[in-house]
This record gives C-alpha cells, sequence and structure tokens, in this order.
C-alpha cells in the first residue's frame, strides 16, 4: 500500500476544514441565534438601526428550573447518537464497497450534512412572521439537529478512521493530525465570521434572516471542503479495506473493553467539556466580562488560531522528545491556566479588557496546538494496537467513540453554559423563565470559567493513567524509533 505524500496530506485535511466550519457554525451559534441577549452590542450595525428580538422557541429556564428547551433537545440528540454512533461506525467497518470502507460514506453525507446546518436556522416562524415561540418550532429545531448530528456522524465517523489507516508511521500519523488540526481551528473561525459580516445585511432582512444569509455561503463552501478528498484521493491505493467482521453493538462492547480506550475517551469528554464552554461562552465573555463589542470575539479566536498554528511545526518535535501522553496532559493543564485568567476578569479590575484577551489568546494558543493534533493520533495508535491484538480492523468503531465523546462533552458543555451563566442574576424567577437573556451576569460566566478549569485538570489527571508504553510497544515499527525513545523511561 502506498503511503500519502504531504500533498495528499493536505488534501485529506480540506475536508476537516469542511466539517469544522458546519460544526463550528452551531457551537458559536445555536445558543446565541435562538436565545439571545436583548441587548446585545453589535458595532457593525448600521447607526439608527433598531434590533429586534422575538421568541422563535422557548427561552428561559422552563425545564426543572434549570434547563432550556435548547438544553433538553440537545441533550436528547445525545441519546440518539448513543445509538447512531456506533450504527454508522459499524457499517463503514463492515463494507465491502469496492472504493472502500470509508470514502463512499463521506461522499454521501457531504451534501445533506451542509444542508441540515442551515435548516437548523430556518424555524417556521422566520418564513410565516411569527413572533411567538410555537411548538412547530421547537420540533423544527430537534428534527434538524439531530440530522445534523447523525450526517456529522455519516462523515466524521469514517473520516477520522483513515487517519489510523492513512497513517502507516508516526511521523504520518503526527502530520496528518497536525494538518487536519490546523484545518479544524481554521474551519472554526470561519464559522465566527457572521459577527461582522451580518451586519450590513440588518436593515434590510433583520436580525435573524442576516445570520442565515451568512450561514449559506459559509455552507457551500464547507460542502465543497468536504467532498474534494473524496474525488482527490484514491482510498483503495492506500488503504487494503478488509471489513471488521463484528456487529455493531458487540464491536461497541469490545472496543470498550479496551482499558487504555476507556482512559482516553474519559479524560477526551472532559476536554470537549472544557473547550466547548469556552467556545460558547467567548462572545458573553467578550461583552459582559471584557466590556467590549461583539466583533472582538472574531479577532480574539483568529489571534489564537494564528498563534497556536505558529506552534504547529514544533509538536512533533516535542512528542519526540516528551512523549505524547505528558504533552497533552501539558496542554489540559495550560488550557485550565487560560481559563482561569478568563474567570478573574472581573475579579482582577484594574487590568483592561482588551489585554486579559490579549493574555488569554497567548497561554492559549501553544495548548491549544497539543489538544489539538496529538489526541487524534493517541486514537489511531490504541485503535491499530488492537487490531494487531484481535485481527479485527474496526477503526471506525475507535473513532465513532470519540465522535460520540465530542458530542457528549459539546451538549454537557451548553447545558452547563445555559444554567451557570445566570448565577447572580437579579432577575426574578417569572423573568428568568421568560427572557432571552439568559447568561449576562459577572457572577455567572466567573462560575462557568472556574468549571471549565476543574474540567481539564480533570481531564489532565485522569489521562495519567494511559498505558503509552504498552500502546507504542505494540505498534512500533523500524520507523518509530526516535519515539519510542521518548517514552522509554516511562514505569510499566
Amino acid at each position: 500500500m502506498k503511503r500519502l505524500t504531504k500533498k495528499q496530506m493536505w488534501i485529506f485535511a480540506i475536508g476537516q476544514l469542511g466539517w469544522s466550519i458546519l460544526g463550528g457554525i452551531i457551537t458559536a451559534w445555536l445558543v446565541a441565534f435562538y436565545l439571545p441577549t436583548k441587548d446585545i452590542n453589535h458595532p457593525e450595525f448600521f447607526s439608527g438601526t433598531t434590533i429586534e428580538f422575538y421568541n422563535i422557541i422557548v427561552p428561559g429556564l422552563v425545564i426543572g428550573g434549570f434547563l432550556t428547551v435548547l438544553g433538553l433537545i440537545t441533550a436528547l440528540c445525545r441519546v440518539w447518537d448513543a445509538v447512531s454512533d456506533p450504527l454508522i461506525a459499524n457499517l463503514s467497518d463492515n463494507s465491502r464497497n469496492k472504493k472502500g470502507r470509508r470514502m463512499p460514506f463521506m461522499r454521501v453525507a457531504a451534501i445533506p450534512f451542509s444542508v441540515v446546518t442551515i435548516l437548523v436556522f430556518m424555524a417556521p416562524s422566520l418564513f410565516t412572521g411569527g413572533k411567538e415561540p410555537s411548538g412547530c418550532n421547537i420540533a423544527w429545531v430537534a428534527v434538524m439537529l439531530v440530522l445534523f448530528y447523525t450526517f456529522m456522524t455519516i462523515y466524521c465517523t469514517p473520516y477520522n478512521a483513515l487517519i489510523s489507516e492513512f497513517g502507516k508511521t508516526q511521523e504520518d500519523r503526527m502530520n496528518i493530525s497536525t494538518y487536519i488540526s490546523l484545518t479544524y481551528f481554521a474551519g472554526t473561525l470561519i464559522a465566527y465570521t457572521p459577527f461582522v459580516f451580518a451586519g450590513f445585511l440588518t436593515n434590510a432582512v433583520g436580525y435573524y434572516w442576516s445570520y442565515v444569509i451568512c450561514f449559506i455561503p459559509l455552507a457551500v463552501i464547507a460542502c465543497i471542503c468536504m467532498l474534494i478528498p473524496t474525488f482527490k484521493l484514491k482510498e483503495t491505493d492506500f488503504v487494503e479495506a478488509k471489513p471488521a467482521g463484528t456487529n455493531a453493538f458487540k464491536s461497541l462492547k469490545a472496543t470498550f473493553k479496551n482499558r487504555d480506550f476507556r482512559t482516553f475517551s474519559l479524560s477526551d469528554i472532559m476536554y470537549w467539556v472544557g473547550l466547548t464552554l469556552f467556545q460558547t461562552g467567548l462572545p458573553f465573555f467578550v461583552k459582559v466580562s471584557m466590556g467590549l463589542d461583539q466583533s472582538w470575539t472574531m479577532y480574539f479566536m483568529g489571534g489564537m488560531t494564528v498563534l497556536s498554528a505558529a506552534f504547529y511545526p514544533f509538536v512533533t518535535k516535542f512528542v519526540l522528545k516528551f512523549g505524547k501522553k505528558k504533552l497533552v496532559i501539558a496542554g489540559f493543564l495550560g488550557l485550565a491556566l487560560a481559563y482561569l485568567i478568563t474567570s478573574m476578569i472581573n475579579v482582577i479590575t484594574f487590568i483592561p479588557g482588551i489585554v486579559y484577551g490579549v493574555i488569554i489568546c497567548v497561554v492559549a494558543a501553544l495548548p491549544m496546538s497539543l489538544l489539538g493534533i496529538i489526541p487524534q493520533s493517541i486514537v489511531a495508535d490504541v485503535a491499530e494496537a488492537e487490531a494487531k491484538t484481535t485481527g479485527e480492523n474496526r477503526e471506525g468503531m475507535f473513532f465513532a467513540a470519540r465522535t460520540f465523546a465530542m458530542k457528549l462533552g459539546q451538549s454537557i458543555a451548553m447545558l452547563l453554559f445555559t444554567s451557570l451563566a445566570i448565577i447572580g442574576s437579579t432577575a426574578t424567577p417569572e423573568e428568568l423563565r421568560t427572557s432571552n437573556d439568559i447568561s449576562a451576569t459577572q457572577t455567572g460566566l466567573m462560575i462557568v470559567g472556574l468549571v471549565a478549569v476543574a474540567f481539564c485538570v480533570a481531564g489532565a489527571v485522569i489521562l495519567v493513567f494511559y498505558r503509552e508504553k504498552k500502546v507504542m510497544s505494540i505498534i512500533a515499527k523500524k520507523e518509530d524509533a526516535a519515539f519510542m525513545k521518548a517514552i522509554e523511561e516511562e514505569k510499566k
């Protein structure tokens, strides 16, 4: 089987750019779109513009006094994921398609994945002109989110499985992980661009449609990016497509019997909760905590992405020196420090908000690069070790479990954010139940930051129990001697 060239690795990474744009749209905009703050400050809006807000879905903490309808919908999506993720992974692992086990799924999913992302934000009331929440709107959002996560799974699970299959050596695996990490953060950054451009449309089409219109070209770009590797790379040139031969839930059970994968997965959930708390809360940290216009969200995210990318060429060298586990633990602790600084914005008040933003970007940059690159290669290592040990090629199931960990972590974060961010509010229970503005307290945002710190520290502690040396000893090839040397002193 051939090895991917550097150019082909970049072609593969373009697929990640596509789906991260779509995932970024949901992460950055779902809460802001359906539960916008009424006093939102958009400097890009034309002078004298009055922004009209109305309730598309029921706002406030109406489920048990601590959960929003939107939070409940995202929680139910996780229930569906628990069933669909292993089914899709197993279909991919057992595929006998002559064109490969992975690429055909990706090609089928790309267009509907892109279309459904837009439909999430096109509730019926946007067409009927209704300005009161309705059951139809709730049902629409619920169904579209279920479809969104389903098509995400159909694309991402086979895509991520190829990391292990395309990565013939540790160098290849680290390079692929580096490239897709770069395109992941680039896609996330692109998803924030409506903060800058939507205002130019507001006078003509209103607040909600201005964002929908901005999402459409992003989805088109994402779709093209996702299709590029499926047409430019011939999977069977690089991978021997050998079906796993197991059913879905036996395969899932076998996957989670792997002690090292269980350890990694639990740590990974902590990472996604912490990261998503920050990404979801960033516009609110900028506006409420720092006292800046929300357009600074784009600038801070862009600065953090560029600075993080500057560290990418050094990550493989760091792995050669320290191994993967130590660096991921260091990334967790570095991210925890960035979140701790974020939580202190309204405690240490003599530092200007913009200075806080710069400090946070600088502190978070290296941890983001470490955590963006290395975990993917760890999953690939564990999947390959399992294949060598058992003879079953279940890479899809391992990466489906990681995709589920990502989506579970994101959902937990959204639930936590909408519940914690209102702590300290002076609003009455009735106002909290009915108001759109559920996230404007400095105390609540400080607590969000501290909770993110706790999750990152927990992730670091859990990963201590990952047996890196054992995994690497199973899969190491002669080309991987330098990687083995980096961990040779680790205790068994």
